[in-house]
C-alpha cells in the first residue's frame, strides 16, 4: 500500500516538473512571434514614413522657384517692394515674398515723395528717378498683358538716396572679379602640378617641356582674362557713376515782350527745334527755367517768370507730345540770375526769357563694356602613347 502511494506521488511530481519545463519554452516562442510581428510592422511603418517624406520633399522642391505676378485686366493693385530691373517705360518690382511684378509707366503716372514731414509739400520726381534697388510702393490697374499700369508711384527721399548708391549693381561686377581671381588660382595650381610632374618625369625631357609650355600658356591666358575682367569692372563703375550725371545736348533762350507770357513766332520756332533734338536723344530730360527783367515788383516778376515757363511746357506737351515725365518741374526765378544789365533796354529785353535745356543721361548713352576672354589650348602626347592632356583657361 505504501509502495502504491509512493509511485503515485512520484508520477505526479514528474508530471508537474514536465509542465514547468514546457511552459517557459511556449511563452518564449509566443513572445518571439509577437516581437517578430511588431518588428515587421515597425519596418513597414518606417518604409511608409520614408516614402511619404520623399514625396513631401519632391513636392516642396517642385513648388520652389522664381514667381511672377499676373494682374487681371482692370484689377486694382497696390504693391510694395524693391525695383530689380529698369527699362525705358517699364520696371520690375519684387515684393517681400519674392514675387516679381512688371509695372508699366505712362504719361499720366505720378511719381511723388512719401514724406514724413506734414508741414511741407511732397516733392515730385521724374520717372527717370526710378532706379534699380529703390524701395517704393506703386498703385495701378492691370492691363491686357497681365502687367500693372501705374497710376501713382511713391518713395521717400532717403530711399531714393540709398538707391542712387547703386550697390546692388556693383555686386555682379565684383563677382566677375572673384571669378577671374579663381581662374588665376587654378592656373597657379596647374603650374604646381607641372612642377611635380617634372620631378617624377625627369627622364622624359621632351614631354616635360611640352607640359611646361602648356601650363605657361594657361597662366598667360588666365592673366589676360583677369586683365580683361578688371577693365570691364572699371568701365562698368564709370558707367554706374555717370547714371546721375546729365550733360546738356541742346540749349535755347526764348524771349518775351514786357509783361507778357505769350510765345512769339520766333520762340515757337526755337521750341520746335528743341523738340526735334529731344526726340533724337536717348535717356533725355528737358529743363525749363523762367526769368523776368527788373521791371515791376519782386512778386510780380516771380509770377510772370512762372507763367512764361508754364507756357513753354504747355507748348512742348501739346504741340510736340513731349511726355511730362521727360520734363523736369519748371521753375520761375523772377528777376534773379540776370544775364544782362537791367538798367538798359537791351539788357532788360534779354532778361525777359525762358531757358530750355535738353539734358542727356551720360550713364545710359555710354556703350556697355565688353569683356573679351582669350582662350588657349595645348595638347601634349607622351612618347609612350599616354592620352592627350589639354589645358585651357
Amino acid at each position: 500500500m505504501n509502495i502504491d502511494k509512493y509511485r503515485t506521488s512520484h508520477l505526479a511530481t514528474c508530471a508537474f516538473g514536465l509542465v514547468l519545463a514546457v511552459s517557459p519554452a511556449a511563452i518564449f516562442a509566443q513572445n518571439d512571434s509577437n516581437s517578430s510581428t511588431q518588428t515587421n510592422q515597425t519596418r513597414s511603418t518606417s518604409t511608409q514614413s520614408s516614402t511619404n517624406t520623399q514625396g513631401s520633399t519632391s513636392s516642396t522642391a517642385a513648388g520652389t522657384g522664381a514667381r511672377e505676378r499676373t494682374i487681371s485686366s482692370g484689377e486694382k493693385a497696390k504693391i510694395v517692394g524693391v525695383v530689380t530691373k529698369r527699362e525705358a517705360d517699364t520696371f520690375t518690382i519684387s515684393d517681400i515674398n519674392g514675387v516679381d511684378t512688371v509695372v508699366r509707366l505712362t504719361d499720366t503716372t505720378r511719381v511723388t515723395e512719401r514724406k514724413s514731414n506734414p508741414f511741407r509739400r511732397a516733392r515730385n520726381y521724374a520717372t527717370t528717378n526710378i532706379l534699380p534697388g529703390l524701395s517704393l510702393e506703386v498703385e495701378g490697374r492691370g492691363d491686357a498683358t497681365g502687367q500693372l499700369t501705374a497710376d501713382k508711384v511713391r518713395f521717400s527721399d532717403t530711399e531714393f538716396k540709398v538707391a542712387r548708391s547703386l550697390e546692388a549693381r556693383v555686386n555682379p561686377v565684383e563677382n566677375r572679379v572673384g571669378t577671374a581671381e579663381g581662374r588665376i588660382g587654378t592656373a597657379e595650381g596647374r603650374i604646381g602640378q607641372v612642377e611635380q610632374n617634372a620631378q617624377r618625369l625627369s627622364g622624359q625631357l621632351e614631354e616635360l617641356a611640352a607640359v611646361s609650355n602648356a601650363a605657361k600658356g594657361g597662366a598667360v591666358t588666365a592673366q589676360a582674362t583677369a586683365d580683361a575682367a578688371v577693365t570691364g569692372v572699371r568701365a562698368t563703375n564709370d558707367r554706374i557713376s555717370a547714371l546721375d550725371d546729365y550733360s546738356p545736348q541742346q540749349t535755347a533762350a526764348v524771349n518775351f515782350k514786357v509783361g507778357s507770357a505769350v510765345l512769339s513766332r520766333d520762340a515757337r520756332t526755337q521750341l520746335d527745334e528743341i523738340a526735334k533734338q529731344a526726340f533724337n536723344a536717348k535717356g533725355y530730360v528737358i529743363e525749363v527755367s523762367g526769368f523776368a527783367s527788373a521791371d515791376g515788383s519782386l512778386n510780380l516778376n516771380r509770377r510772370l517768370s512762372e507763367r512764361r515757363a508754364d507756357a513753354v511746357v504747355r507748348y512742348l506737351a501739346e504741340n510736340h507730345r513731349i511726355p511730362l515725365r521727360r520734363i523736369v518741374t519748371p521753375f520761375g526765378y523772377g528777376e534773379s540770375q540776370a544775364v544782362a544789365d537791367n538798367t538798359t533796354r537791351e539788357g532788360r529785353a534779354r532778361n525777359r526769357r525762358v531757358e530750355v535745356k535738353v539734358l542727356v543721361n551720360r550713364g545710359l548713352t555710354q556703350p556697355a563694356p565688353e569683356i573679351n576672354v582669350p582662350s588657349t589650348s595645348a595638347s601634349t602626347n607622351t612618347s609612350t602613347g599616354t592620352p592627350t592632356d589639354t589645358q585651357s583657361s
